[in-house]
């Protein structure tokens, strides 16, 4: 009996997660919410598809896009901006990732500033009406980096202004 409760106990977990992460992806960026939600970002291994979840631990609530196609990666646009620190400025550090979906607009961001070494990372939502909700994320949860896009070949950076 010891046996299966040990094996249970592994399997609940890596069942809840199967959700947001399928055997042939792998995680972008992804980080916890300070209310209890996951926002993942994830691609396929050879770069067939990306595709944004968010929701609960236990269910995937929005999938954007819902078909996983090469056309996906055309539906997201990237930004991104670096500056080193100095004597008479501040470094910092900014990467948006953003996508449209029934009339809201998506912006992920991750943004470091040296002032008061702080870290964020989070979700900027706007309505048709220019309404901008914020979703905040848990830094110490983040994993990966939006920027490491750049390295995939299959989206280029486009100036869609830089918000955090």
């Amino acid at each position: 009996m010891k046996k299966y409760i040990f094996i249970l106990t592994f399997l609940i977990p890596a069942t809840f997660w199967a959700q947001y992460l399928l055997p042939n992806e792998e995680v972008v960026y992804s980080f916890e919410t300070k209310n209890g939600k996951r926002m993942s970002l994830v691609k396929d291994k050879k770069n067939g598809y990306i595709q944004y979840r968010f929701g609960s631990k236990n269910k995937v609530e929005m999938e954007f896009p819902a078909e996983r196609t090469k056309e996906s990666w055309k539906k997201f646009h990237y930004n991104s901006y670096m500056r080193g620190g100095g004597k008479d400025n501040a470094g910092m550090e900014i990467d948006n990732l953003l996508f449209k979906n029934n009339g809201y607009e998506y912006v992920l961001f991750r943004a470091y500033h040296s002032e008061g070494n702080d870290y964020s990372a989070g979700i900027i939502i706007k309505d048709s009406k220019g309404k901008e909700s914020r979703i905040s994320g848990n830094y110490k949860t983040v994993k990966g980096c939006i920027c490491n896009l750049e390295d995939t070949g299959m989206i280029e950076k486009e100036d869609i202004g830089l918000s955090f």
